[in-house]
């Protein structure tokens, strides 16, 4: 998830220089140790650790900090998770959790190290890593906005990483032009689209779409002028009753941000994050590169009102699955358009993306972005844990 302005300006201007001055991710000596996260509740969040009786919600891990915001799954059950370096300055930005909610670095410490030493390496280490993607052949990706603190982007910093994660190593590497990803950009979330041999990415700083074709490693940034990829202007979202207000009481502007591929990979799903209005659009259309932004903007579907959504997944039968901040719960749109609540649990404290796996799993992770100084006056709220839960895919 998210996104731009998180973050108060005053944090922002010393956020750049910690990033790299604190030695981001201090590496053990050994790439296959783990560290033990400070885990569970401590006094203030116990209010938020009573699961309701009829939840079908289980914790898989929990963390009291810091911030984490996505999770993916691989087969045989490696669960990877996603810390990015907003305004806390995680020892590793992406990991495998283990048992007892413990983290190793991945794919090993050298790529979990941004710091002064390592800073003529950008495309070498995770930056300020967003989105954590398990693709249907089991293969990860990791997107990297590359913007520490959301405050602008790393000069060659922005890029899409594929790795094994049976073996732990980095296969691939895209590299993003400043054309596609702008300073002020901040790439979001991503798909793949083993089918068509293509990615495509939302970018929430400015709102635009991402396509990339994985035969050449070429990019296109698309829709970027489209009211579908913007924040809606007026409309102030809220999570547990609270207006997303900064701390000059404006309301929070989320862009393109939930993403979804159908089943079949003819159709993208997506949305900004403020917003209630779920987008779709032909896939050929996203990859159809003599289309104009007119044509291909006439090509967007507008299906209806959603919930106020962060991440998106859909399923084989092309139920999209949303989490529903604003609600503290899980929620899924048939294809006739009906909205069905699948979990309402207060232990959703900002659900924020998915993963599936092929056992029939769910799996979810929540960030409780409304916590944030930035939504509170400055001032951060007692939060739960940062968790992992999953269940059973509903029928």
């Amino acid at each position: 998830m998210a996104l731009s302005h998180l973050l108060p300006p005053a944090l922002l201007v010393g956020l750049a220089a910690a990033s790299l001055a604190l030695g981001s991710c201090s590496s053990p000596n050994n790439d296959s140790q783990s560290i033990a996260v400070a885990a569970g509740p401590d006094s203030t969040a116990a209010m938020f650790n009573t699961a309701p009786a009829n939840s079908p919600l289980q914790v898989v891990a929990e963390f009291t900090g810091p911030q984490m915001v996505g999770v993916a799954v691989a087969p045989g059950g490696q669960v990877f998770a996603c810390f990015p370096r907003w305004d806390h300055n995680p020892v590793y930005p992406i990991a495998l959790v283990g048992p007892n909610n413990t983290l190793t670095p991945y794919p090993d410490a050298n790529w979990c190290t941004w710091t002064d030493s390592v800073k003529n390496e950008p495309q070498k280490h995770w930056i300020c890593p967003q989105t954590v993607h398990t693709d249907k052949s089991g293969m990860v990706w990791v997107l990297d906005p590359a913007s520490p603190g959301i405050k602008g982007t790393v000069p060659g910093g922005p890029k899409l990483v594929k790795t094994d994660p049976k073996t732990r190593r980095v296969l691939l590497t895209i590299p993003f032009p400043e054309s596609v990803a702008p300073r002020k950009s901040y790439l979001n979330d991503v798909r793949i689209d083993l089918q068509n041999n293509y990615a495509y990415l939302t970018e929430s700083g400015t709102g635009a779409l991402v396509v990339v074709d994985l035969k050449t490693n070429k990019s296109r940034r698309l829709l970027d002028t489209h009211p579908s990829t913007k924040a809606e202007k007026g409309l102030v979202i809220k999570a547990e009753g609270h207006s997303m207000l900064d701390p000059e009481g404006k309301p929070a502007e989320f862009n393109a941000d939930g993403i979804a591929l159908s089943a079949d990979n003819n159709y993208l799903y997506y949305c900004p994050l403020t917003g209630h209005t779920l987008y779709r659009i032909k896939t050929a259309a996203l990859r159809d590169a003599s289309l104009s932004a007119a044509q291909l903007g006439q090509q967007v579907e507008n299906l209806g009102t959603i919930p106020a959504t962060d991440g998106m997944e859909i399923d084989a039968a092309n139920n999209v699955y949303l989490t529903s901040f604003e609600q503290s719960a899980l929620v899924r749109r048939t294809p006739d358009g009906k909205i069905e609540t699948l979990v309402k649990d207060p232990r959703l404290q900002w659900p924020d993306t998915y993963s599936f796996t092929a056992d029939g799993n769910l799996y979810v992770a929540n960030s409780a972005i409304h916590k944030m100084p930035t939504w509170n006056k400055g001032v951060g709220q007692p939060r739960p844990p940062f968790r992992i839960f999953k269940m059973a895919l509903p029928k």
